[in-house]
């Protein structure tokens, strides 16, 4: 039997990157790109106004205040997407809008708030400082700077400074096909009658949904009987795909066929015992270079799985560079006890009190009980060395969903 830490490393060794292909920035993000992403021009391509105001000499408005405003004649306006047709010199100035190009000659620009118009003229209230209120050519990026580097998830602000660049279309890494198979002669499938000895086949749809949370396009295969031919053909049919995932079939039973028919089809088995819970029965190898996991049965041992090692090879698979969800320090509010000798991962809910995190068990502990993992927000790491954890005791735990994304208030 392996260690946790031992699994997730043979395993990670086994996983290649996919490759890339080339989308419109619109339809990008949320993908990790495939290339650097280097600026062919200056943003601000030239120096440009900061706010509505007049361009003009500081030499002409040096001192200036409400009481001895400097006094200067308008001779022309100049919207945003325009240039002026003035050259700017003592004594004069030109009306300009936010985004207008600052005029020839021009150094300064007055914001109007610190003006007041008095017909072809303009009185400058307040000596704003030389330079004042123009954003210079180059100021946000430079031509040639690397903008966007290699390996970035692509979010709304990387999308952003893409069309800035005038990049339209880039690389990002492919999507991993993941193909989802459940074996078993108990499963039927969510729309099939349910007779007595029957289960709906939830797991395909739990892994088909974790599978595309992390990204990938994932397809169900339907259920595999419980004979090795029907198995066989199952598989088959995945190895079309990128990634392969089972779900049952990994035990000692008479009838759990995966680890033997994945060999038979060419996989080449690393393990298939891990020393946790839930989750012991996991088997993984690869079939052409392809990964290949054998997920236990019991829903939340199949979920805790998927967490532990199929999520971060997804993730590298897709070009990420942190493929781990986040570990946490939290205050542990009871007691718990275990035996020795597996690293368990307890469904648990952790809160925000009083600027602290604390974590508390989310209920049953059984690995049939789905509920329990729908009331959890994380799952609480206990050490294969210890047996008792008690309340008060600093404690490590995963975070596996979104609830610290949001909060009631916003929190200014």
């Amino acid at each position: 039997m392996i260690s946790v830490e031992d699994a997730l490393s043979l395993i990670l060794s086994q996983i290649r990157e996919m490759g890339s292909e080339r989308v419109d920035i619109t339809s990008s993000l949320g993908r990790v790109i495939a290339e650097d992403i280097y600026a062919r021009r200056n943003n601000p391509p030239w120096d440009n106004s900061a706010m509505d105001g007049y361009a003009l000499l500081y030499a002409d408005i040096k001192g200036a205040t409400r009481d001895s405003p400097a006094i200067l004649n308008v001779i022309e306006d100049l919207p945003a997407g325009y240039t002026a047709k003035n050259t700017v010199n003592r004594g004069i100035a030109i009306r300009i809008m936010t985004g207008a190009p600052i005029p020839m000659g021009a150094d300064t620009v007055v914001m109007v708030e610190d003006t007041e118009k008095d017909g072809e003229n303009v009185k400058i209230l307040r000596g704003t400082p030389l330079g004042e209120n123009i954003r210079r050519a180059g100021e946000d990026i430079k031509t040639g700077e690397l903008v966007v580097p290699k390996g970035t998830v692509i979010r709304p602000a990387e999308v952003g400074i893409m069309a800035t660049c005038g990049r339209a279309f880039i690389s990002v890494y492919q999507r991993p096909r993941v193909a989802v198979v459940s074996t078993g002669d108990e499963l039927v499938d969510v729309d099939e009658e349910i007779t007595e000895g029957k289960i709906v086949t939830s797991n395909s749809y739990t892994l088909s949904a974790m599978a595309a949370d992390c990204g990938a396009d994932a397809f169900q295969l339907g259920i595999a009987r419980d004979t090795r031919e029907a198995l066989k053909e199952k598989l088959r049919q995945a190895l079309y795909a990128d990634v392969i995932i089972t779900s049952g079939g990994v035990s000692v039973g008479d009838f759990d066929f995966v680890k033997d028919v994945l060999k038979e089809l060419g996989s080449e088995m690393k393990f298939w015992k891990v020393a946790m819970k839930p989750g012991k029965p996991l088997a993984f190898g690869t079939i052409g270079g392809k990964p290949a996991f054998g997920l236990p049965g019991n829903p939340v041992s199949c979920m805790v799985c998927f967490e532990q090692f199929v999520r971060p090879s997804i993730l590298k698979m897709m070009g990420h560079n942190r493929i781990y969800r986040p570990v946490i320090n939290a205050t542990l509010k009871e007691d718990i006890k275990k035996k020795t000798g597996r690293k368990h991962f307890m469904r648990s809910f952790v809160r925000l009190e009083e600027g602290q995190y604390t974590v508390t068990t989310a209920g049953d502990q059984g690995s049939g009980i789905l509920k329990s993992m729908v009331a959890a927000n994380a799952l609480l790491i206990f050490p294969e060395e210890l047996s008792l954890l008690k309340a008060g005791d600093k404690v490590k735990v995963q975070l596996i969903d979104r609830t610290f994304d949001y909060s009631e208030a916003p929190g200014y």
